[in-house]
């Protein structure tokens, strides 16, 4: 199965479908949830995105997200173990043979967590990053249009790049670590 990199400008839905899904995530995944936060280009308005839904789903225990995946299976979503990212717990969502959601499971602490929302963030902080980060994007789709590895190779450098200047402001205490508008929490 060929996947098509197919990028489209943003919808305002993407951010009440996103709180629907951490619901239902949350539901799916008991008392393990600690927060759900909406990362990806789905989560930035005005750039264009591959119109899938990324959660970062921060859990107290990453033991016992593999116990329940007989439960993500039933609830619509596909494991796929760690995905190439040690420490992660990935699910894939799809209706027919397109990808419709994301989910990045972590153990609260993963540098990942912190990676992703300081990204996230930097990019809502910064709209003319999310400007250039878009057009990026849109070349390298059109570039690697049947290559999905290729297009996200190709975006290596610049999230390496605003991943550095993200720390740099987050350890200044220039914005806070997470937005309220783009995350779920549970204590």
């Amino acid at each position: 199965m060929t996947r098509t990199i197919e990028l489209v400008p943003h919808d305002p839905a993407w951010l009440q479908q996103a709180q629907a899904e951490a619901t239902r995530v949350t539901a799916l995944l008991a008392s393990n949830v600690l927060a759900v936060h909406h990362i990806g280009s789905t989560a930035i308005p005005g750039i264009k995105a591959k119109p899938i839904l990324d959660l970062l789903v921060e859990v107290r225990d990453l033991e016992r997200v593999d116990e329940l995946n007989e439960q993500m299976i039933a609830g619509g979503y596909e494991p796929r173990g760690e995905n190439g990212i040690p420490g992660r717990r990935y699910f894939v969502w799809r209706t027919g043979n397109t990808h419709t959601h994301h989910l990045h499971v972590f153990q609260r602490g993963h540098a990942e967590i912190e990676r992703h929302l300081l990204f996230r963030d930097y990019l809502l902080a910064h709209p003319a990053q999310a400007q250039a980060y878009s057009r990026l994007k849109e070349q390298l789709a059109v570039t690697f249009r049947e290559d999905p590895e290729g297009y996200t190779d190709g975006k290596s450098d610049f999230i390496r790049e605003v991943d550095v200047q993200a720390r740099g402001i987050a350890a200044g205490g220039g914005y806070p670590p997470c937005s309220a508008s783009n995350s779920s929490k549970r204590g």
